[in-house]
């Protein structure tokens, strides 16, 4: 089996998963977006998912995401996030492959966002990584802290909020963060309309995040085989 083969057999696997869930949660295939976490693998790889109908790609390095983003600008199509934790002084570079950040978690990192995107022109879409447990030095901001950081991102005018991802907690019983998560996104609606989606769910328990009302779970083994290791 060469490698376009191998994907496409994990990619009719995954799909297989979601629509079942989504059949027993009693929701409709198109309420949730298979976002492909191709970190670490190479740019060949998406290109072959892009060719079998995945528009959504997710990255967490900001220097390998912008050379297989620059590799790929003839996928016009193709939307990139950036899913990995972010420090600041990348945020110019990251705005600058990224259409959608999914791991804002402070309101410094979201100033910076701001600034960059208002520098280029342009506006960012963004989700809130909460920390359901509270341990915010894994990433994600405490959920008493979800408001004002909310609305530091809605008030910049260079940032459009979309919605909340979460990572289920070792620690914590996947349902109960993933549930907690929707809550959080709920809450948020009231006051920011924009804010529609549930980014929750990965390889392992995306059928767990589907019955809560994720819109979109993050596949990365599941798709890709396992992580490769990254040079130093």
């Amino acid at each position: 089996m060469n490698r376009a083969e191998e994907l496409e057999a994990n990619l009719a696997e995954v799909e297989e998963r979601i629509a079942k869930a989504c059949g027993v949660a009693g929701r409709e295939r198109g309420e949730v977006m298979l976002l492909a976490v191709t970190k670490t693998w190479p740019a060949s790889d998406v290109e072959i998912l892009y060719e079998l109908g995945l528009r959504h790609f997710a990255e967490n390095r900001d220097q390998e995401a912008s050379e297989k983003v620059g590799q790929l600008r003839h996928l016009e199509e193709a939307r990139w996030h950036m899913v990995g934790r972010l420090q600041r002084n990348k945020a110019k570079s990251v705005v600058g492959w990224a259409d959608q950040v999914d791991s804002v978690d402070s309101v410094r990192l979201a100033e910076a966002l701001a600034k960059a995107a208002r520098s280029r022109g342009t506006t960012l879409d963004v989700l809130l990584q909460v920390s359901i447990d509270g341990d915010t030095s894994r990433g994600g901001v405490a959920v008493a802290d979800v408001a004002e950081l909310a609305g530091v991102i809605t008030r910049s005018g260079d940032l459009i909020l979309r919605g909340a991802m979460t990572v289920a907690p070792r620690t914590m019983n996947p349902s109960q963060a993933f549930q907690a998560l929707v809550s959080v996104v709920s809450r948020l609606r009231d006051d920011h309309p924009t804010a529609t989606h549930v980014s929750a769910g990965m390889s392992g328990d995306l059928e767990d995040a589907i019955s809560h009302g994720s819109t979109c779970v993050r596949v990365g083994t599941a798709l890709l085989g396992s992580r490769r290791l990254t040079s130093p």
